[in-house]
């Protein structure tokens, strides 16, 4: 599909997708309203899924206020639903597909759009910068983990370097290639981005990632949450492989084979509980020397982390680190031990294109 030279003017709808966000939603919807536009129009579709904790109030009293704010109510609650139904009632040639748990510099949505027509790609993301939602000493760790390599491996949107990408964070995106492909599979609740990144590049269209601006993510912050987090992410991996192998790579099955390997060798240890007492000490040692390598390389993450934030807190890194991949690859073993499926669709949910 060759893309037309945008309007003088086009209008660009910001698709922000929330349920029960109200400790952070006035921070996000601010900085959507303080955005920088100076050759473009912005329309906010505050798409919630029928919060209960005072969101929706806060949305609707924002609307009131400012026109260019319009809310709607996903009464499926999960984020591919809210996706769709936002790409439905937007009115832009350009869509932001966006988070509630983000703060966006002023200047997000303008660098991306400018990039984005720049690099003739189809969508376009900033630098996602990861920060406490709390100032707490878990909340810290969460983030420390988070955003190095060694937890969410090189290829994480919080890790990616600029240039072209498979997938982007965030974006900015030509509304039209979304329809072209059909939207977002609601029948993923998570990887929906992935999947649908997998579509548009196989029809083509690029993806650039630009570190001229940036967006500040905050995630839960407890160690609890992330590794729930962890295991829910761990799980739907399964459903997505399923679903699109394509959309999947390696590394997203870098924490199973760990685990597999912890679960291998430590079976392997306990067995030999009854062999003669020269070979017990043998077999325990590829146990030990797994979980001994992954200790280190997170003590050496820490150290690094310590250094640079003058802090004895990320010294517990290793740890946090250790407990993140075990869950992580838990979460993928019980997607294969259970068949994981998605859930059947309903004929609802269906992506109705509006023209």
């Amino acid at each position: 599909m060759k893309k037309e030279p945008p309007a003088e003017r086009p209008l660009v709808s910001v698709v922000l997708a929330t349920y029960n966000e109200a400790r952070s939603i006035e921070r996000c919807i601010a900085s959507l309203l303080e955005q920088e536009t100076p050759n473009f129009d912005l329309e906010i579709l505050a798409v919630d899924g029928e919060s209960r904790d005072g969101t929706r109030e806060i949305l609707e009293k924002v609307a009131a206020a400012d026109r260019r704010v319009r809310v709607l109510t996903n009464h499926k609650r999960r984020a591919p639903f809210a996706f769709n139904l936002g790409l439905r009632d937007a009115r832009g040639e350009y869509v932001c597909i966006f988070g509630a748990h983000t703060v966006y510099a002023k200047d997000y949505i303008s660098v991306c759009l400018r990039e984005l027509i720049a690099h003739n790609a189809v969508g376009c993301g900033g630098r996602v910068v990861t920060q406490p939602s709390a100032p707490t000493p878990q909340a810290r760790l969460v983030t420390w983990a988070l955003s190095h390599p060694f937890g969410s491996s090189r290829k994480s949107f919080r890790t990616q370097q600029e240039g072209f990408a498979d997938t982007v964070n965030y974006p900015i995106m030509l509304r039209e290639a979304l329809l072209e492909v059909g939207g977002y599979d609601e029948e993923l609740l998570r990887n929906q981005d992935n999947d649908t990144n997998q579509k548009l590049r196989a029809k083509g269209y690029t993806l650039y990632c630009t570190w001229k601006t940036r967006c500040f993510y905050h995630p839960k912050g407890t160690v609890r949450d992330l590794l729930a987090y962890a295991a829910g992410n761990g799980f739907w991996n399964v459903i997505s492989l399923k679903k699109n192998r394509a959309s999947m790579a390696a590394h997203h099955f870098i924490p199973f084979l760990f685990l597999l390997g912890l679960l291998s060798t430590l079976l392997l240890g306990v067995a030999g509980v009854f062999l003669p007492s020269p070979y017990r000490a043998v077999v325990t040692l590829p146990f030990a020397a797994l979980l001994g390598l992954h200790l280190c390389v997170g003590s050496a993450a820490a150290l690094q982390v310590a250094i640079r934030e003058r802090s004895l807190e990320p010294l517990w890194l290793p740890f946090i680190f250790l407990g993140f991949h075990v869950a992580y690859g838990y979460g993928t073993l019980s997607g294969f031990a259970r068949n994981a499926k998605p859930p059947t669709p309903a004929p609802d949910r269906l992506l109705v294109v509006r023209g």
